[in-house]
């Protein structure tokens, strides 16, 4: 396949499970997620690809950071208009099933750029994104580029950037458990008060007004530094001290990776033994700190107090995306879906009464989960649950795109319909809204 760039243009080839839902919602979701409803949204993703391509080759002086090539951004317009890390990938799983794989590879290879550049995959390609990375998926990028290409010099090319990333996260993320964390990396004192002023402001409630001392509120700014780091900003899961806890989904993040890097290593004649070792002892960590056993579940573990948050998530899918647990240990997560699971969708986060209105949370159904939930429940044999999970979001985004001519950031879970607004208005987009519709159409297309 063969790319090509001109300034004109780019080409390349509340209602639970258990719940009952109600009859008129059933109706107007078989009537506008017939074929010729989803046939529509997917022309529609067809035709807007290009419209979110962007690029730029060198620094501008408004902070964006030069890309070697083309890049897909999450929005035509409006806001998110740079390249994002974790989005990326939900993205070019889209480009791949729509057989645009040379935009998912030039996609990849800008955030390979990143690590050459700096270490690590900034939140994006700002300078102001230098202080903290994303949700660690490039190795699963780079994973799924070379099964579509078998390039095995992409692939060696690839492989000491993702050393290079990985050290970042053993070196700056490491919790002293052992597991890793989210955090920052050299925020100065002014943006520690610009994320005090804006964490505030999302969230509703001016922080400076609850008597906290200086130490306090300037942590409580670099754990909302951290918080952006984790991709879920703003959410109920860290009670606002995201620096404190091991989030179950990063660690499982990074076990893909070590499992991954072993693969790689053994398909370009490498030493595979060190990877399969930490990938192992990963795994049992998890095993020790996120698994609670009075609740038969899976948690984001506070280390600073030896304790595990106590609110269920979506989150937990990723240990089955990344395949770390036995066939036994999954059945404690697809048990989740009885929280997380309602007519419209899978919310990120149980409902329940929560201090705050976060984004990331009930009764919000996000795309990036969804996808990771239904894919790892293939990996482990849950088909039923993984395509009526998947059924409910084309369904979702199809009727959205009927009432609307848009796809959307996020959805509301207990409806289908757009989200309540919480932290922000929710923005029209492609990027992982259209990257996990395109991956459900094929997937139910070939049930």
């Amino acid at each position: 396949m063969t790319c090509s760039w001109s300034a004109t243009s780019l080409t390349c080839t509340t209602m639970r499970r258990s719940s009952l839902i109600v009859v008129t919602f059933i109706a107007s979701a078989l009537l506008s997620c017939s074929r010729s409803g989803v046939r529509a949204v997917r022309s529609y993703i067809a035709e807007a690809w290009d419209s979110t391509l962007r690029y730029q080759p060198s620094d501008t002086p408004d902070s964006l950071i030069g890309m070697p090539y083309p890049y897909t951004v999450p929005c035509a317009a409006g806001m998110f208009n740079e390249l994002y890390y974790w989005d990326t990938f939900f993205t070019n799983e889209g480009l791949i099933a729509d057989g645009r794989v040379c935009e998912a590879r030039d996609n990849t290879s800008d955030l390979l750029s990143l690590v050459e550049r700096y270490g690590f995959v900034p939140n994006g390609n700002r300078l102001w994104y230098l202080t903290r990375s994303q949700p660690p998926y490039l190795a699963r990028m780079v994973e799924r580029v070379f099964a579509s290409t078998r390039d095995t010099t992409f692939l060696a090319g690839a492989f000491p950037l993702l050393e290079k990333e990985y050290s970042f996260w053993m070196t700056e993320r490491l919790a002293p458990c052992g597991l890793n964390r989210y955090g920052s990396t050299g925020p100065d004192e002014d943006l520690i008060e610009e994320f005090i002023t804006t964490a505030s402001r999302r969230i509703g409630k001016d922080v400076r007004t609850l008597g906290w001392d200086a130490h306090r509120l300037r942590k409580f700014g670099l754990d909302c530094i951290a918080e952006c780091e984790s991709g879920w900003d703003f959410n109920p899961r860290f009670d606002r001290r995201c620096g404190d806890f091991c989030p179950v989904d990063l660690n499982a993040n990074l076990y893909g990776m070590e499992t991954l890097m072993a693969e790689f290593a053994t398909v370009l004649g490498l030493e595979k033994e060190a990877w399969e070792e930490r990938a192992k002892v990963r795994r049992n960590l998890i095993l020790q700190y996120c698994y609670d056993n009075d609740r038969n579940g899976w948690f984001d573990y506070d280390y600073v107090n030896d304790s595990r948050s106590d609110v269920v998530s979506a989150a937990v899918f990723s240990l089955l995306f990344n395949r770390v647990l036995s066939d036994e240990e999954a059945a404690s997560v697809k048990a989740t879906l009885n929280v997380l699971e309602f007519a419209g969708g899978l919310s990120v986060c149980e409902d329940k009464e929560y201090p705050y209105p976060y984004q990331w949370s009930y009764p919000n159904a996000w795309p990036p989960t969804t996808y990771v939930a239904v894919e790892g429940l293939l990996h482990y044999g849950f088909r039923d649950d993984a395509f009526r999970l998947a059924r409910k979001y084309i369904e979702s985004n199809t009727r959205a795109f009927g009432a609307t001519g848009q796809l959307w950031e996020k959805i509301d879970c207990r409806t289908g319909d757009l989200p309540v607004d919480r932290e922000y208005g929710t923005p029209a987009m492609l990027g992982w809204t259209a990257g996990a519709y395109v991956c459900f159409d094929e997937l139910l297309k070939r049930k």
